[in-house]
């Protein structure tokens, strides 16, 4: 740009230029700049207005382990989370990070997110429980500020977000078994077209740990499994092979090997959980797409994965990765990669609703687990009124203010983990 003589709006050189000088952004302003604008423009005018009051921690049966968290505030709302903990141990976690909560603006959700996941003395930050409370301040947020939290994360991208569910009750060695199961998933009212289904069964093992070196008859039993499967139901239903991080490198390889013909989905958690070079080993060994990531946190677990290429689907945990907050970071991170991110849920329905405006609200977002069509209706029956929204296989995104929960009390009280206090008030 000339800064000599006048410009056409009559300005010198000394005046145009400090008229730039006044637009421009330092590297120090840009960094200070919030990662939620929307939050922080509907925020503005009631900052400071609003306290937390208290936090609570409560686990309710059948949500993987789960609790559910509530915090309070002064202004008589409440926000709800779930975090990746039992109640025990949340209740526990709360008590250290009490003094960097109560009394404070509940809607300085980035400034309490870094005080919270930097924590290192006298316990390091648990994320897990962080997760929760930073899902109960978005809902929170959503609640004082009358939006929906997709729209304060600055979506949605889409209203709906699409689902998968899981294989359970069939025998994949079974032929009759797998056609039985086929006719009633495609019976289903929420009409889902993707299922991943567990190996364990098959291979004979223990879920979630450390297996020997598969057999040769093991693998052989696994493809078999998996095209009994395909075969039961056709090419209109996507199936994916879902490990718990039991099987060896050369094992991964093999049980890749043997399912390519069955044209999987995705192979979930098929090696032990951080990153190493076996992962790097297995992808550059099949073509079926690898998925991970449930229980890794922060962008700093998810990093590796990415920089190095070992993945191609990342599946984080609201409940565990760092919440919304945390997840957003690593969503963004994966997407400087053009790397899709699913999420991993098998939690209540608080879950369940954070993933669905989470979800909308990223553009490089898969698919999403849920709890939900299982016979016992335990997920949709926490809610009173209208159940969630589901229909061919897509989640209707909730657009009411907050989470968009109207959580059925009663019902969680007689769900209540043995000896576990209920939310008090």
């Amino acid at each position: 740009m000339d800064f000599g003589g006048r410009d056409e709006l009559g300005l010198d050189g000394a005046e145009l230029r400090g008229e730039v000088e006044a637009m421009s952004i330092t590297r120090r302003d840009f960094l200070a700049l919030p990662l939620f604008p929307a939050l922080a423009r509907a925020a503005a005018p009631v900052k400071g207005k609003v306290k937390i009051t208290a936090i609570h921690a409560m686990a309710i049966q059948n949500i993987a382990g789960n609790c559910l968290i509530r915090v309070d505030t002064d202004a008589g709302i409440s926000g709800y989370g779930e975090a990746g903990a039992t109640g025990p141990m949340a209740r526990a976690r709360i008590k250290t990070m009490e003094p960097h909560l109560i009394g404070k603006d509940p809607l300085a959700i980035e400034l309490h997110f870094h005080n919270l996941t930097t924590l290192m003395h006298t316990y390091m930050a648990h994320i897990p429980t962080i997760s929760g409370i930073d899902i109960a301040l978005w809902d929170l947020a959503g609640k004082l500020l009358d939006r929906p939290v997709n729209v304060l994360l600055g979506g949605p991208f889409r209203d709906a977000i699409p689902m998968y569910s899981h294989g359970r009750e069939l025998d994949m060695l079974d032929k009759g078994s797998c056609r039985a199961w086929a006719q009633k998933i495609k019976a289903a009212p929420e009409g889902f077209s993707t299922f991943k289904i567990g190996i364990d069964q098959t291979l004979g093992v223990p879920s979630a740990r450390y297996a020997a070196t598969l057999t040769g008859q093991q693998i052989r039993n696994v493809a078999k499994a998996y095209m009994n499967v395909r075969e039961a139901v056709g090419g209109e239903i996507d199936i994916a092979v879902h490990c718990h991080n039991e099987p060896d490198t050369p094992s991964a390889i093999a049980i890749a090997k043997a399912i390519e013909p069955m044209d999987p989905l995705f192979l979930e958690d098929p090696i032990n959980v951080p990153h190493h070079e076996g992962w790097s080993s297995l992808k550059r060994s099949t073509r079926v797409p690898i998925l991970t990531g449930e229980k890794l946190e922060m962008v700093r677990g998810f990093k590796p994965f990415l920089d190095t290429q070992s993945c191609d689907i990342i599946h984080p945990d609201l409940a565990f990765c760092g919440g919304i907050t945390g997840a957003r970071k690593i969503a963004d991170y994966a997407y400087q990669f053009r790397t899709p991110v699913a999420l991993h849920n098998v939690g209540s329905i608080v879950l369940t609703y954070a993933s669905a405006h989470f979800g909308s609200a990223i553009h490089n977002f898969y698919r999403s687990e849920s709890a939900l069509g299982r016979p016992t209706r335990h997920v949709e029956r926490m809610l009173k009124g209208a159940p969630p929204a589901v229909a061919n296989s897509q989640l209707r995104v909730p657009v009411e203010a907050g989470l968009g929960l109207n959580l059925d009390l009663d019902y969680l009280r007689s769900q209540l983990v043995k000896d576990e206090p209920f939310f008090p008030g």
